[in-house]
């Protein structure tokens, strides 16, 4: 098909006064074959193909593949996909932002002008990372927390607030407005997405990529999005299509509804489980059934949310009525829900009863058969029915003892042979533990942190005034929180302010210390903040095994606070409910919550609120909540208005920040790519093992006082207690170069039995930091490489990893296999990524990291070809190897002869 047949596709839609433009799947399919069957994902796919079609990035050949994957459910071919527009959050997004800034810089040098760089595709980037629970359990703990998080990234916000002035096409939710994901799907959202172009507007398929991984959650709204690395997003803004094989899609089908008592939650975690448990990495997954009819938008908005814990790249909802009911709740106009509705029709995107797509594979549930359920206590695919919870704690603690059997009277055994009893609200006498004026001991399964957090279930009215609901209940029983357990409200928008106190429900959330925090992500990204000094003191004294419970979509070890040992995943109501429990081994399905003020036992089926009325509260909902709090989002209250910025077209950086810094990726750029030059004597930064991922290369969490990050942020007067973490300090180059390669956990296989980031600097032998290691070398001018095994750079997409490794001043890596992202990264940074040759590695070349090695040929170089890597070994013998270029593609080879895809991009602005 040429770019004219493309063309012949174009077709003309009339919704109310306006006509809108689109490219006809109908007209393709009559020239490519039926698509009837097509999954809606794909269909997504292609019409991006056909709208795009410019006979080189995306081809005639490449839209028969995907009208082709009907015949066995997947394809090998690897396709260019360019979404509408981009979402970030704050902790991805400042680098990128800074990229923007640098790039400008470069433009401005080469005697241009800046403003030539601007984001080619809508940008929306929602501060929602930064907010910490320091306050909570009183009026003021909202206004408390976001005073401190002005204080403390400041620096960052100027920076933004700049970004915000400067560029064309970007814009910025200030903080305390809601989570990145909610915001997208209340209000950023559209499902069908127009621009004006050549004097007509263009319909189509609302599509992005977002710098966080539950971008997913807009996937509810039938919405196609899902998260990718900063590289990728900065690539997609600037207009290049991400590269991406056509996908396998796995159908879910839903049918029936969810049983009185069961939340959208619970369903999710079942979701959850299930596809876990079939596996579906790097797959879609595309929910279909009858049952979606009975299945609000918020739930489905739930469900997608977690894609990335079951771990599929995406989890889609196709468009109904119930779309358009979602969308006329919060807010769109009626013009935008006739022209989603009328498209989605035209296009066959629409979907109907009893329509069942050609899928790679189908699961099924009967959303009858969902129970009661919380996940963990460290993944949240481990799924734990709520009649189970308390034994499988005590489960847990037994094992944790090395299996010691109960004794007769029930109790555990510990090492001194002692007993340790655990009664329902029943603890010790000679309480060990005093706050605020109270008096109490916490054991073994105390939970000291229960937080109603995320974007997961703070989007779903219906289980925040379930939450409500029994929180009034409870008090109105005479019921308090127990007072070791750290409560907390951080909703994901405003909205859910305005109606749970609408409902009346927020006051009785209050008095049970469900106190607003913030409007942003806290406790699920490790924001939980400080646990009160007694409690975290008894915790450590006596190695307790306590427990947060939240209403949040991750529960890593070590996630949500490092005290914390087990996690677990509630709805919002389950967490109120242990927190008025206090201890995760009551079974809340037989014992009680606690006494009311005539002693009588309480329990939980006694406050557990009806589908009727939760039913009831959500239709105190009104669409014209989400107008007012959506009017002036990008506005922000009066300390993010008085931060002072000047406008500019570029940044003026400070020397001083170590939050900010100007990245040196653009420094001596010419107007044409400088020729490649081959690599001479390289030396072995680091020799790795198999499944290296990019959690191991990419700097994350605390900042460790004795590493290079640690020492240079002393050194530039920051205190130890002022670090924050990687994440916030993204924005500075300086820091983040330090922490590459520097995880606790990683192996340098150069070293006997060393974990760390550690390496042997060659030829004088000494073992130092990593970073240290190439500071050095970069002093000889020494190139470097980097030796690996199997599987390099699986896991997360992280745009750090990549970078890192480009200004350790590494030219090229060696390993057996990569992961695919991770290597299209290396390469948007620069950096070559070389196969070892069928049936060698670094172990059958007896490779020990003290080799000099020589890379040629360079400046002929083709995607897939061979190239000559000679080794020069610690005894002076020579190896030659005919090693694989992983260059796989004709574009990729443009992005690396230009010295990344940022140069590519910037170069191709100037022409």
């Amino acid at each position: 098909m040429s770019t004219e047949d493309a063309q012949n596709t174009l077709s003309e839609l009339t919704v109310g006064d306006r006509t809108y433009h689109y490219y006809s799947l109908s007209k393709a399919a009559q020239q490519f074959g039926d698509i009837s069957r097509l999954p809606f994902t794909l269909k997504v796919l292609l019409e991006n193909q056909l709208r795009f079609q410019d006979g080189e990035t995306a081809t005639g050949e490449d839209i028969q593949a995907l009208v082709d994957w009907q015949k066995e459910g997947r394809s090998t071919r690897e396709i260019g996909y360019r979404p509408a527009r981009v979402l970030m959050q704050d902790f991805t997004g400042v680098p990128g932002v800074v990229d923007l800034a640098a790039m400008r810089d470069a433009v401005a040098k080469l005697g241009e002008k800046p403003s030539r760089i601007n984001p080619l595709s809508p940008v929306d980037l929602v501060i929602d990372h930064s907010v910490m629970v320091d306050h909570y359990g009183d009026p003021k703990s909202f206004e408390d927390n976001v005073k401190i998080e002005m204080e403390r990234n400041r620096e960052r916000y100027e920076f933004l607030r700049w970004g915000q002035q400067a560029f064309d096409n970007f814009s910025v939710v200030p903080p305390g407005t809601g989570i990145c994901h909610q915001v997208n799907l209340e209000y950023l959202g559209q499902a069908v997405w127009t621009k004006e172009e050549d004097g007509r507007t263009y319909a189509f398929p609302d599509t992005l990529v977002g710098t966080d991984s539950h971008t997913t959650m807009i996937n509810g709204l039938g919405v196609l999005g899902w998260g990718v690395g900063g590289i990728e997003a900065e690539a997609a803004m600037l207009g290049q299509p991400v590269s991406m094989l056509i996908p396998e899609v796995v159908g879910f089908k839903l049918e029936g509804k969810l049983r009185e008592g069961i939340t959208a939650t619970d369903l999710v975690l079942t979701v959850t489980q299930m596809l876990r448990q079939r596996g579906v990495v790097g797959k879609f997954v595309e929910f279909y059934g009858d049952g979606l009819k009975d299945l609000p938008l918020a739930d489905r908005a739930t469900i997608a949310n977690m894609a990335p814990e079951y771990g599929a790249t995406c989890g889609f909802f196709p468009l109904d009525d119930e779309t358009l009911t979602y969308m006329k709740l919060t807010g769109r106009s009626q013009q935008q829900i006739e022209l989603v509705k009328q498209y989605a029709q035209e296009q066959g995107l629409w979907r109907e009863p009893g329509h069942e797509p050609i899928f790679s594979d189908t699961l099924y549930l009967d959303m009858n058969e969902v129970e009661a359920s919380l996940a963990g206590p460290k993944r949240p695919q481990d799924r734990v029915a709520l009649t189970d919870m308390k034994s499988t704690f005590e489960k847990l603690l037994a094992d944790q003892a090395g299996n010691v059997p109960k004794t007769e009277d029930g109790r555990w055994k510990d090492e001194g042979g002692t007993t340790a009893p655990f009664v329902a609200n029943s603890f010790r006498e000679n309480p060990n533990v005093e706050l605020n004026g109270e008096k109490f001991r916490i054991d073994d399964g105390a939970v000291v942190i229960a937080a109603i957090t995320s974007c997961t279930n703070t989007s779903n009215p219906s289980v925040l005034m379930a939450a409500g609901l029994l929180a009034k209940k409870a008090v109105d029983k005479g019921l308090k929180t127990k007072p070791w357990v750290k409560t907390s409200l951080a909703p994901g928008s405003k909205v859910v302010t305005d109606y749970l106190a609408t409902a009346g429900f927020q006051q009785p959330l209050d008095q049970l210390g469900f106190n607003l925090v913030g409007y942003g992500c806290t406790t699920c990204i490790g924001n939980s903040g400080p646990l009160p000094e007694p409690i975290d003191q008894a915790i450590q004294s006596e190695n307790l095994t306590v427990a947060s419970v939240l209403s949040g979509n991750r529960n890593f070890e070590g996630r949500i606070h490092p005290l914390v040992k087990t996690n677990w995943l509630a709805s919002p109501p389950l967490v109120v409910a242990y927190a008025l429990a206090g201890n995760t081994r009551v079974d809340l399905t037989e014992e009680p919550l606690g006494q009311d003020a005539s002693g009588n036992d309480v329990y939980l089926k006694d406050i557990w609120p009806s589908q009727r009325e939760i039913a009831e509260a959500v239709e105190r909902v009104r669409t014209d909540m989400y107008r007012k709090e959506y009017a002036e989002v990008f506005n922000g209250d009066e300390t993010w208005q008085s931060i002072d910025v000047t406008p500019s077209e570029v940044y003026e950086w400070s020397k001083d920040s170590t939050y900010i810094q100007h990245p040196p990726f653009f420094e001596g750029m010419g107007r044409e790519p400088a020729p490649i030059e081959d690599v001479h004597d390289a030396r072995v930064l680091a020799m790795l093992g198999d499944s290296v991922t990019t959690d191991h290369i990419s700097p994350a969490g605390a900042i460790k006082p004795d590493s290079p990050a640690g020492r240079y942020l002393q050194e530039n007067g920051v205190a130890v207690k002022d670090f924050n973490s990687y994440g916030s300090r993204r924005g500075n180059h300086e820091v983040m170069m330090r922490g590459t390669f520097a995880n606790v956990r990683i192996r340098n296989e150069m070293l006997d039995g060393v974990e760390g980031g550690y390496t042997r600097h060659v030829p004088s032998g000494e073992q130092m930091a990593i970073y240290d290691a190439a500071m050095k070398y970069a002093e000889d001018s020494t190139p470097l490489v980097v030796v690996a095994g199997k599987e390099y750079g699986t896991g997360s997409s992280r745009d750090w990893a990549a970078k890192g490794t480009r200004l350790l001043g590494v030219r090229a890596v060696l390993a057996e296999s990569y992961e695919r992202i991770h290597r299209s990264n290396l390469i948007g940074m620069g950096v070559l990524p070389l196969q070892f040759p069928e049936g060698e590695d670094r172990n059958s070349l007896g490779m020990t990291g003290d080799e000099q090695i020589s890379i040629e040929g360079l400046g002929d170089l083709i995607p897939g070809g061979n190239v000559k890597v000679r080794i020069t070994m610690g005894d002076g013998s020579e190896k030659t190897l005919d090693a694989l270029c992983r260059i796989d593609t004709a574009n990729e080879m443009e992005y690396y002869r230009h010295g990344g895809i940022l140069h590519y991009v910037l170069r191709s602005m100037l022409k």
